[in-house]
């Protein structure tokens, strides 16, 4: 086993980490704060190519494994968990049209979005239908042209940026089992009918829009139909999803480094009771148990990308490594705060920030609760065969 990151890895990471630091650490506070979209270093990313990390090069993209994939997403999250996610969901739903598109649909979509051209984003959830993908509602009715779209979609990131929207729907709501009924349609916006209707107020995770979608007797050519072939939509989310969880967990590793960082620094400066609070054995024991979690998150996290790659579908590795990896961020964001005392709690300092994102990370791309009956349904299976 090779625990090093390869050169051209270590490269990559060393470029991330100076668009980080110039461009991203001194702008977070001011955009976060004021509800700032971060167009500027939205065009950045996209001059740097980072809109096409899962694109194949044969569609102008970066076609990078997925360690690499998760660099990204560690790097820019231990300054702004916020960014991450407007890159987030474009990714993986550009690895899904690549991997399932027709090729058609290849053509005519992927360079624009590796470009940043062209962005965009994922319509799973409903109002009524989270966790549980099947139990979506939202309709396409087969027309002589293509398809007619009714039903309401909740918690889109990019959604007002958004063309194509990839949007799962029932193209038969009385398939037995219901996956067999379910596809995904790549809806170019904007279009008569498809409306964004609000952005959805939210605790913390404030760079990205989260919005609520409304389709209304949206017409859409028959071509919109991801892979050409209807009852594959399911199956399309679900490995999106599990590749999503890399991205989750590498957040997570971002986040909480950022925390610890933000907590040495902290108790570097700090003095009490005549000394830095850093030689305060309590504060030791903190750092200490933080850092080890880390590394452990972000070892994880590695071998799960790279089981992705090897294996093509790691759904109980990407969600061990996004499970562990969140729970750690959730922990390291408290802790960073405790070390800050009463400043922890104050917006004049970056934890209080890190402590309203990190809870995202333990919901997105599938609940903890969801992920950990998926992992043990996966370990009993693999233990009766």
């Amino acid at each position: 086993m090779d625990f090093e990151l390869s050169e051209s890895q270590e490269m990559f990471r060393s470029t991330l980490r100076d668009f980080v630091q110039r461009s991203v650490k001194p702008q977070v506070h001011h955009l976060e704060q004021n509800g700032i979209y971060p167009s500027d270093l939205v065009s950045e990313m996209a001059a740097m190519g980072l809109f096409g990390l899962c694109i194949p090069s044969a569609y102008e993209g970066l076609e990078l494994d997925s360690i690499s994939m998760a660099l990204v997403f560690e790097e820019i999250s231990r300054a702004w968990m916020g960014l991450a996610g407007i890159l987030g969901t474009h990714t993986i739903a550009c690895a899904m049209i690549a991997k399932f598109g027709t090729e058609s649909q290849r053509e005519k979509f992927l360079p624009a979005l590796a470009r940043g051209e062209r962005r965009t984003a994922m319509a799973l959830s409903e109002p009524d239908a989270g966790s549980d993908l099947q139990a979506i509602t939202t309709r396409a009715t087969r027309t002589e042209s293509g398809y007619h779209v009714d039903g309401t979609k909740l918690w889109i990131t990019n959604a007002r940026h958004a063309n194509p929207l990839p949007v799962l729907v029932k193209t038969d709501p009385q398939a037995t089992p219901r996956h067999r009924g379910m596809s995904i349609l790549l809806i170019e916006t904007p279009r008569t009918g498809l409306e964004v209707t609000k952005d959805l107020p939210k605790l913390g995770y404030r760079g990205p829009e989260t919005c609520e979608v409304v389709l209304s007797g949206v017409e859409v050519p028959a071509d919109a139909l991801l892979g050409g072939q209807e009852g594959q939509g399911l199956q399309q989310a679900l490995w999106a999803l599990q590749l999503g969880r890399i991205n989750i967990a590498a957040r997570g590793v971002g986040l909480s480094q950022g925390a610890l960082e933000a907590a040495l620094a902290y108790a570097h400066h700090r003095e009490a009771f005549g000394e830095k609070i850093v030689q305060f054995q309590l504060i030791q024991e903190k750092i200490a148990d933080m850092a080890t979690e880390i590394q452990a998150a972000r070892l994880m996290t590695y071998w799960a990308a790279s089981q992705h790659d090897k294996l093509g579908r790691a759904d109980t590795e990407t969600g061990m490594a996004k499970l562990f990896a969140s729970e750690v961020a959730l922990r390291s964001a408290l802790e960073a705060m405790r070390v800050h005392g009463g400043y922890g709690y104050s917006q004049e300092f970056d934890v209080e920030r890190l402590y309203r994102d990190a809870p995202l990370l333990a919901i997105g791309e599938g609940t903890n609760e969801i992920l950990r009956t998926v992992i043990a349904r996966n370990i009993s299976r693999e233990f009766r065969s």
